[in-house]
């Protein structure tokens, strides 16, 4: 028997790119700690001026977290209290939190439920006087549909922020997402598709003003020492990271299009399987989670009996956004949304899964489909 089959798996493991690269690794682990320059720097430069190039954008500015990300471009862009911005309900906590985290409102449009992405259809509709931005969220590493949601933000003088935390290296029509509204807020937290050892995020734009803005409010406010122009935070992408993530990137586009053949081989295993429903392959995803939606059993039991069998999974999202507590009352049903967050089902992804441990995940997911 193969070790494939006497280990468990995981959701996802790191590991073997943390192996294959850790000649790499080590050596910016030195280069950075002989430096002495830890907060910005050469190292935060560098990475911002090779992410920019890899991503097709004029600037580049590394923050904290993908969260801090949002905020902050959020507010660079000029979104504050008594403003309105849509979003997908169907996404981490981050994408609405940050919306309310600047005073401003989200206004919630249900998704397409193909996709898992907002609904262009649905957005003008919810547009009032009132509304500032869209906020569509490349969920799962699927880009949203971006070109109606352009048309409808230039139409109505409102502006596109890209919650691109989950898409790094996904295209849309040909074009990297974070690179086609106005802002794009990455995040690099250890499981992205471009991951940090620690928390990290990035925020892209075409635009000089707001990427200066962003950058003064990233540093307390002030572009030169002591001289603070606004009220800001400290929200820098630590120098180590940076240079973690340079030994990285040159390696994400063999990385996405390796996690793209495994959910292309989950959906061939999986053909047939009655009470399932398996994502497409659609050009541009690079499934930061391949996740499928069980239509017609018991969600838990599912779970249940593929951990038995030392398969991990996890549930993204089991409570829509407006669903939450912090929200709780404030919004209407949103039908698709509600229903996905009961059915959906992520199995293990990465770019070193094995064949042989889509085949266990895929028999015993089979299993416990069985009447």
């Amino acid at each position: 028997m193969s070790d494939t089959f006497r280990k468990n798996i995981p959701i996802l493991d790191l590991t073997p790119e943390i192996e294959a690269l850790w000649d790499e690794f080590e050596a910016a682990f030195r280069r950075v700690m002989r430096s002495g320059q830890f907060i910005n720097g050469p190292e935060v430069a560098a990475f911002e001026d090779e992410a920019a190039a890899y991503l097709g954008v004029e600037h580049a500015i590394g923050v904290n977290s993908g969260t801090d990300a949002l905020i902050i471009g959020l507010r660079a862009l000029g979104i504050g209290p008594g403003d309105e911005v849509i979003t997908t309900p169907f996404s981490f906590f981050a994408t609405a939190e940050s919306i309310s985290h600047v005073g401003a409102t989200p206004v919630f449009v249900d998704i397409d439920e193909e996709s898992f992405n907002l609904d262009p259809s649905l957005i003008e509709a919810a547009i009032t006087p009132t509304t500032k931005a869209i906020m569509p969220v490349h969920l799962f590493g699927r880009p949203a549909e971006m070109d109606p949601i352009m048309a409808i933000a230039e139409e109505h003088g409102l502006k596109v922020i890209e919650d691109a935390a989950q898409s790094f290296g996904a295209r849309y029509q040909g074009r990297q997402t974070g690179a086609i509204g106005h802002l794009g807020a990455f995040s690099f937290f250890p499981s992205k598709n471009l991951g940090a050892f620690g928390d990290g995020g990035l925020i892209t734009t075409n635009d000089p003003e707001v990427a200066e803005l962003c950058r003064m409010l990233r540093n307390h406010g002030s572009i030169v020492r002591y001289r603070n122009e606004m009220l800001g935070y400290n929200s820098r992408l630590d120098a180590l990271q940076a240079a973690f993530l340079r030994v990285k990137l040159p390696h994400v586009d063999d990385w996405n299009a390796k996690r793209a053949a495994v959910a292309q081989r989950y959906n061939e295993l999986l053909t047939g399987a009655e009470g399932i429903i398996t994502p497409r392959v659609v050009e541009g995803h690079v499934f930061h989670q391949y996740t499928i939606r069980i239509t017609e059993h018991d969600r838990s039991y599912v779970q249940r009996c593929l951990e038995q069998q030392g398969v991990s999974t996890m549930v993204y999202y089991p409570v829509p956004q407006h669903r939450l507590p912090v929200y709780d009352g404030r919004y209407p049903t949103f039908e698709v949304s509600e229903r996905v967050a009961m059915q959906v089902l992520s199995l293990p992804i990465g770019s070193q899964l094995e064949r042989e441990a889509v085949e266990r995940v895929v028999g015993g997911l089979r299993g416990a489909l069985e009447p």
